[in-house]
């Protein structure tokens, strides 16, 4: 009886239509283990400040130019590979999501005035007319419009504001970022023209930076993010405005070599007060 069960059994199975194997839509592995979403710790909180403790403070303007070496990292890749990107695809993914607000250029430096995602892209999109001349005869001159899209590629330079304080309660010289700025670099009548695009709040971008990883040069199985490279100070930069009583950059009094050398004695002034007060 039983092997007369088995017989239809395999008889049914036979005749039956056929079976497709289901085909599962996953890309294969490509690296070493998985990224863990979790595994991103928050941005680490900064210190509390009491207005007692602040004994000094003065408030610099720096500029971080991502063709040096050191800060590569800033700009590649140029296409997001892997879990990399660069820092403006960063800014502008999040601006895109509404997870951080830019706000517009003004003359103090000071974010007054929000603008959108839109806004910014429009402002890049640029239309000149030209007069071109046809390859062949009659050789003759016409009019056409050349539009000229958003390059984030053309984003070469970062803006950042921060804060110098000593704190007499920690007795630390410590800074605080508050804003960074975006700059583009583009060519006119064969010069070099910088032209910055918008302020974003530091504090209120730390968490979106501290998930944005940043391609470690050193050990690559060592996470290391925007956050980090900003909190650890991991960047080459150069003052270009101290705070002062004509809201003047050094650019305005001081051109070339004498620049630079103003730069390094805003640096070195610094210095040499939190090394005054005190005494071996």
């Amino acid at each position: 009886m039983k092997r007369l069960f088995f017989a239809l059994f395999i008889l049914s199975f036979g005749f039956s239509p056929t079976v497709k194997a289901q085909i599962v839509d996953e890309s294969p592995s490509d690296a070493l283990y998985p990224e863990d979403e979790t595994a991103f710790a928050k941005p680490v909180p900064y210190p509390y400040i009491r207005k007692a403790d602040v004994m000094w403070s003065k408030r610099i303007w720096r500029e971080i130019d991502f063709r040096q070496k050191f800060n590569q990292k800033f700009y590649f890749p140029t296409d997001p590979q892997e879990n990399w990107k660069s820092f403006i695809t960063v800014v502008l993914d999040a601006l895109k999501e509404g997870k951080i607000t830019a706000y517009d250029i003004s003359s103090t430096d000071e974010l007054l005035v929000p603008i959108t995602y839109s806004e910014i892209i429009a402002r890049q999109t640029d239309s000149s007319y030209q007069i071109m001349q046809r390859p062949y005869p009659p050789y003759e001159e016409y009019d056409t419009v050349i539009f000229t899209e958003f390059d984030p590629t053309k984003v070469m330079r970062l803006r950042i504001k921060e804060d110098w304080y000593f704190d007499s309660e920690r007795s630390q010289m410590l800074v605080r970022i508050q804003a960074l700025c975006p700059v583009m670099i583009k060519e006119r009548n064969g010069e070099e023209v910088t032209e910055p695009l918008f302020w974003i709040s530091y504090p209120e971008s730390r968490e979106v930076f501290a998930h944005a990883l940043v391609f470690n040069e050193f050990n690559a199985a060592a996470r290391l993010t925007y956050d980090d490279l900003f909190w650890k100070r991991l960047f080459e930069s150069y003052i270009y405005k101290e705070q002062n009583v004509f809201d003047r950059r050094i650019a305005q009094y001081a051109t070339g070599v004498d620049a630079l050398l103003e730069a390094d004695r805003i640096k070195n002034e610094m210095f040499r007060f939190e090394e005054s007060l005190w005494q071996y």
